[in-house]
């Protein structure tokens, strides 16, 4: 009895020890890819200059020989990162993870260093800036093709700039000119402001400048933001898309607040060659929204995950042939 206790004491022992040695090999296993998947994402700080204007952003790819994103921004004063809901950047490490390079760089109108050079902006300028972006990596041998990924605002911006990139997506983009898209966004709101931002647009169109104006409208149609408005009203997205010549991925959520689906429909209709996902529970900044309480939370934090279908279709769309 005592001796069949020893050796069952041995081979329980023998078996402890082959159990933790795989244990351990796992453990050592799963470090060493950790490990590998960190050191092979690379990050690239870049400062560019489009004249006297810093277009400071950052780059991030796994490897080389990968597609590059260029991400257009929307309307505001949006860093590289979508602060302070951080949805680029959330966006920034979902791609990166499927091997597809990532640019997103300060709007103009973010960087500090720029503010004596911002008066009189008109939307070109903008449209200028992503040029700037695009003629640099253009003959970068590291990257296969060159994705324009235009939100919100962006989706305009990008369209314009397309002509020398591969592919264009729209993330969110109006689907009418911006008028009509302030209008019903203020509208909402109230109606009686509704009908002067109305009014307004109408004003600026025909004689190129709002003379007087609501003070509860005063800081959107301040003086020095109605030269930008007058450059912005005269592009219709619907033209615009007309004239993008390379494969288009157009993507709309279903819990956005600021752009409708309609607008999604109407770019579609516009471009029938164009690829058309609409995405539930996606809200504007991309994040996934079960509850409507938590639509507007959701810009203000990065608590909230973006959509990995977004990831999955945009993927998919860049890396077919």
């Amino acid at each position: 009895m005592r001796c069949y206790f020893n050796i069952k004491s041995i081979l329980i022992t023998k078996l402890f020890l082959v159990k933790a040695k795989k244990i351990i090999s796992c453990i050592a296993l799963t470090f060493c890819c950790i490990v590998i998947s960190f050191a092979q994402l690379k990050s690239e700080e870049i400062n560019l200059n489009n004249g006297v204007i810093q277009l400071p952003g950052t780059l991030s790819y796994t490897s080389e020989k990968s597609p590059l994103i260029i991400w257009v921004h929307g309307s505001g004063g949006v860093d590289r990162n979508g602060s302070p809901a951080n949805y680029i950047q959330q966006f920034r490490k979902a791609v990166n993870q499927e091997n597809i390079a990532f640019f997103s760089y300060d709007k103009r109108t973010t960087n500090p260093k720029n503010a004596a050079f911002l008066n009189d902006i008109l939307i070109e300028d903008f449209v200028s800036d992503i040029k700037v972006v695009i003629s640099h990596f253009k003959n970068d041998a590291r990257f296969t093709s060159i994705i324009l990924i235009g939100h919100s605002q962006g989706s305009l911006l990008a369209m314009i700039a397309s002509k020398n990139a591969d592919k264009y997506i729209s993330l969110a983009g109006a689907g009418e000119t911006i008028d009509k898209t302030i209008v019903r966004q203020i509208t909402n709101q109230s109606k009686e402001l509704g009908i002067l931002t109305e009014n307004y647009f109408k004003e600026l169109k025909e004689t190129g400048e709002i003379k007087e104006i609501d003070p509860n409208l005063l800081s959107l149609f301040s003086p020095q933001n109605q030269p930008f408005f007058s450059s912005w009203v005269a592009l219709n997205p619907i033209d615009e898309i007309k004239k993008v010549s390379i494969p288009t991925l157009i993507i709309q959520g279903d819990k956005d607040i600021q752009v409708l689906i309609s607008d999604a429909e109407n770019l579609s209709k516009a471009k029938p060659d164009a690829q058309f996902v609409i995405i539930k529970n996606m809200n504007h900044v991309l994040k996934i929204i079960e509850n409507e309480e938590d639509n507007l939370k959701s810009y203000m934090t990065d608590s909230f995950p973006i959509s990995e279908i977004l990831i999955k279709e945009i993927s998919h769309f860049i890396f077919k042939k």
